[in-house]
């Protein structure tokens, strides 16, 4: 999922040799500035790019100055981040259809979610689409890598108070929904279930685990078909699934895997990773069912398909 390099090449440029201290630095910090970047835009590339951006800016630093190189490029990350994500805002206006964050495989890289894991949930990651971006950007210091207030004041250039201030905020805007997710276990069960009832077309039993409001979100990109709007009910939703089934998957490899720290269905065509299908389970049942099937945010499941 995130490049690699050795221990004495730029990440940049791999066999270009760097100061070795430098890209050490740089190394032992990457997969936290990743795992900032990404939160905060939920794409792969977006994050790498911000990665890469910080970087550069690393090389061009005056090192000496620096008294703590993972601090100062947090610092950068963070910055170089909230400026993508106002960039990306703008991009998402035009998207077509449906917009989902890019799934990444956490199984193949653990690392990702070892902070705080519901931070990096996908349905997480949709309502964090919501805050302005630097309320994403303290939200995501905070809660998923647990930074004190008064480091994200220093990191976003403002006051301790306003640092608690746009927290406070953010948590309520990621809050609200009720009632509470389910355990990892319950949330396997229920995709099982999904699964089962969907590939039998038992729609009475398929219907069951879905919530009276239940929303399922495909996202296409214009990439491929998809429906180019949310399906919102039970009603609605059922017969979505019971034609997907019907015309595209049901001749498919289906596959559990992991997708941002939860079970998750990928779909496979000829080896190929087709469609990812994951869940938002509350104690009310299935309230999102989000299917990717951009076919440039499945990069990460191919050596997997």
């Amino acid at each position: 999922m995130t490049s690699r390099t050795t221990a004495s090449e730029s990440p940049e440029r791999p066999g270009v040799h760097v100061e070795p201290g430098a890209l050490e630095a740089f190394v032992a910090a990457r997969s936290q500035l990743f795992g900032i970047a990404y939160r905060m835009l939920g794409s792969v590339a977006e994050a790498e790019d911000v990665v890469q951006d910080a970087w550069v800016r690393w090389q061009r630093t005056d090192r000496s100055v620096v008294s703590n190189p993972a601090a100062f490029l947090t610092t950068i990350t963070t910055r170089l981040a909230i400026n993508a994500a106002s960039s990306a805002r703008a991009r998402r206006e035009t998207y077509v259809g449906p917009w989902l964050p890019e799934p990444v495989d956490t199984a193949q890289d653990p690392a990702l979610g070892a902070e705080r894991a519901e931070a990096l949930e996908l349905a997480t990651l949709m309502l964090l689409e919501r805050l302005a971006p630097t309320e994403r950007a303290v939200y995501v210091l905070r809660e998923a890598f647990g930074y004190p207030y008064r480091r994200v004041a220093e990191i976003l250039e403002t006051s301790e108070a306003n640092a608690r201030q746009l927290a406070r905020r953010a948590r309520e805007r990621i809050n609200r929904r009720a009632p509470a997710r389910v355990d990892a276990a319950e949330h396997r069960r229920l995709l099982d279930e999904f699964v089962a009832a969907a590939h039998d077309g038992d729609l009475g039993r398929f219907e069951r685990y879905l919530a009276d409001t239940v929303v399922a979100r495909p996202d296409g990109g214009g990439k491929v078909h998809a429906s180019r709007k949310e399906l919102v009910g039970v009603a609605r939703v059922s017969l979505f699934f019971d034609n997907v089934w019907r015309k595209y998957w049901a001749d498919a490899t289906l596959r559990e895997v992991d997708a941002n720290g939860l079970p998750a269905l990928l779909v496979s065509r000829e080896g190929a990773p087709f469609a990812l299908l994951a869940l938002d389970v509350t104690t009310r049942g299935i309230e999102h069912v989000y299917v990717q099937v951009n076919p440039d945010k499945l990069g990460g499941y191919a050596a997997t398909g």
